[in-house]
Parts: C-alpha cells; sequence; structure tokens
C-alpha cells in the first residue's frame, strides 16, 4: 500500500459532476486495488448543509459539507474526518485530519509494513523495527480548492470541460518515533518524519452523458517541508511527482467505478545497490536526479446508498 491519495481523486471526480450535493446526507461504500498489490474497504458518512448562501449563480449553492470514514487495509486500519466549505461556485476551503495504526504481515515471501521505524542498520542498510499497534499515525491538513466547469457559462450536456486544483499543508506525525526518526506507514517507503508537507495536484478533464462520464488527466506533486539535514544528497529536496489518466464509469445512481492508470518520478542514484540502503545512505545523481516510470493501475468501486 504506497501511500496515494487515490481516495481524494474519486471524491474529486464527484464534487465536479456535481453529485456530492444532490443530498443532505449520504453513505458511501468504496474497494479499492491495485495491481500492486494493494487494497483498501472505505465506509464513508456524508452530511452536507447549505451554509451562508446568497441570491446570485455564484452563492446560491452555497453549502458546508462533513465527512467520517472507516478505513481498513490488510496492513491498517484508520479513521479520517473532513470538512469542506464552498463559499463560492468555483472555490472552496478543506480541513480535516486522521489517525490509525497498522502491522505487518508477509504477502509472497516479502515484507509489508503497515507502520513502523525505519532506521539504518550497522552495515548501511534499511533495518525496519515495530510491532502491531505499537503507535498512532496522525495526520491533520488545511486546504484550497479552485474549480471550473465550461457549461456554468456555455450550459450543455456536452460542455462540460472541467478543472480543479487542490494544495494542502499537513503534519504527519507518528507517536512511536523519535524527533527526527523515520517510520513507514501502508508500505510506503519509509521516508516518513514527523513534519509538515505539501501536497497538491491539478485535474483537466472531460465530463459526458455517457456510462464513461469523465475521461482526464490528473498531476499530483508531493513535496516534504522539514528540512532534514544534509537532505540535498538523496534527493529529498525534490518535488515528486504522480500523473495519471483517469476514466469514471458511472453504471447506475449508486454504482461507478474509477480506473487509473498511473506513472511516477522516481530519484536515479549513484550507488548500484541503492534500494538495499537506508535512504540517507544514498547518493542522488545530481546530473539526471529523476525518472519518469510507470507506478500502477489503480481502481475503485463506489456504492452509494
Amino acid at each position: 500500500m504506497k501511500k496515494s491519495h487515490l481516495l481524494s481523486c474519486i471524491v474529486m471526480v464527484f464534487c465536479l459532476a456535481g453529485q456530492v450535493l444532490e443530498a443532505e446526507e449520504r453513505r458511501e461504500l468504496s474497494l479499492q486495488f491495485s495491481l500492486g498489490p494493494e487494497a483498501k474497504l472505505l465506509f464513508t458518512q456524508r452530511f452536507i448543509f447549505p451554509f451562508l448562501e446568497g441570491n446570485n449563480p455564484l452563492t446560491e449553492d452555497n453549502t458546508i459539507g462533513f465527512s467520517l470514514t472507516a478505513e481498513v487495509s490488510p496492513v491498517s486500519i484508520n479513521g479520517l474526518a473532513e470538512a469542506i466549505w464552498t463559499p463560492i461556485a468555483f472555490f472552496q476551503f478543506a480541513a480535516g485530519g486522521r489517525i490509525g495504526s497498522g502491522w505487518k504481515i508477509k504477502l509472497f515471501g516479502e515484507d509489508i509494513y503497515g507502520i513502523g521505524i525505519n532506521r539504518a542498520g550497522d552495515d548501511g542498510t534499511s533495518e525496519y523495527s515495530g510491532s502491531a499497534f505499537d503507535g498512532l499515525l496522525w495526520k491533520t491538513h488545511i486546504g484550497a480548492i479552485l474549480q471550473f466547469n465550461l457549461a456554468a457559462i456555455f450550459p450543455g450536456d456536452w460542455n462540460h470541460v472541467v478543472a480543479r486544483t487542490y494544495h494542502e499543508i499537513n503534519y504527519a506525525g507518528y507517536t512511536a518515533a523519535s524527533s527526527g526518526e523515520s517510520w513507514y506507514f501502508e508500505n510506503d517507503e519509509g521516508e516518513n518524519i514527523n513534519g509538515f508537507n505539501y501536497y497538491g495536484n491539478l485535474f483537466v478533464g472531460y465530463q459526458m452523458p455517457l456510462i464513461l462520464d469523465t475521461i482526464g488527466l490528473l498531476a499530483e506533486a508531493k513535496f516534504k517541508l522539514y528540512d532534514t539535514p544534509g537532505r540535498s544528497q538523496w534527493g529529498e529536496d525534490n518535488i515528486l511527482w504522480i500523473f495519471s489518466i483517469l476514466g469514471n464509469f458511472t453504471f447506475t445512481n449508486t454504482f461507478s467505478t474509477a480506473v487509473l492508470i498511473q506513472f511516477h518520478t522516481e530519484r536515479n542514484y549513484i550507488e548500484s545497490n541503492w534500494e538495499d540502503l537506508y535512504y540517507r545512505n544514498r547518493t542522488i545523481d545530481s546530473s539526471n536526479p529523476q525518472r519518469l516510470v510507470f507506478y500502477r493501475v489503480a481502481l475503485a468501486a463506489t456504492y452509494r446508498f
């Protein structure tokens, strides 16, 4: 389960289509999986309330929405909460948080780390330390959203050229980690430390009155705002990108499936055995620091009731 924002991507498509605002209360059951392999099951309860509504097209649908989500994967369990305020049609504020923990499993002969410490061993390689539920992962975030739909200016079923960009500052912490100590969560690269991070994305797409109702391109950026001493040696001061081709299929009013074909950037290191080394013992190739590689095919099936 490498860290992703797949749930946010799927919710983003629904927001652009205006489906979130159809009801004051809605429940969703979502199954996410990929060719990773990785999987998550989520149950979300949403509440949407009119809030500071105006009498013009830009403010008549002003709302504030709250969501509570229970999330479980083969190596973790989490609770999430978020509030989204729409003060004007094309702009939103978001704030929320999550708390959870995890455990370690072995799958196809490979260790999968739900949570735990990542440290350097005596030989310079990565060494895992942890046990099931030995600490809590917690995270808070604030963000802002700008969105556009051409059909708002030129109405028509085939005029839905849409764009949405989201930017957040978040703080993530692991209670079992000391200051500056690295940790894993949901089998990511284990390069996290307690501190502030930036995440942003841009989606540009087209919506149609068909079963395949949304297609588009999504670009995501991640950057660590904390300043680890010597971070330029292993490339931690570089932005990491994920690029996705996205399609959303709405089969009924209650069931839909989103498919993402994803590519991401990886760092180039000069060591031939860089995969075995603790990440701070690697040396980035300054002449060619990153490459774009295939990441995964991810799917999310959602049932709303």
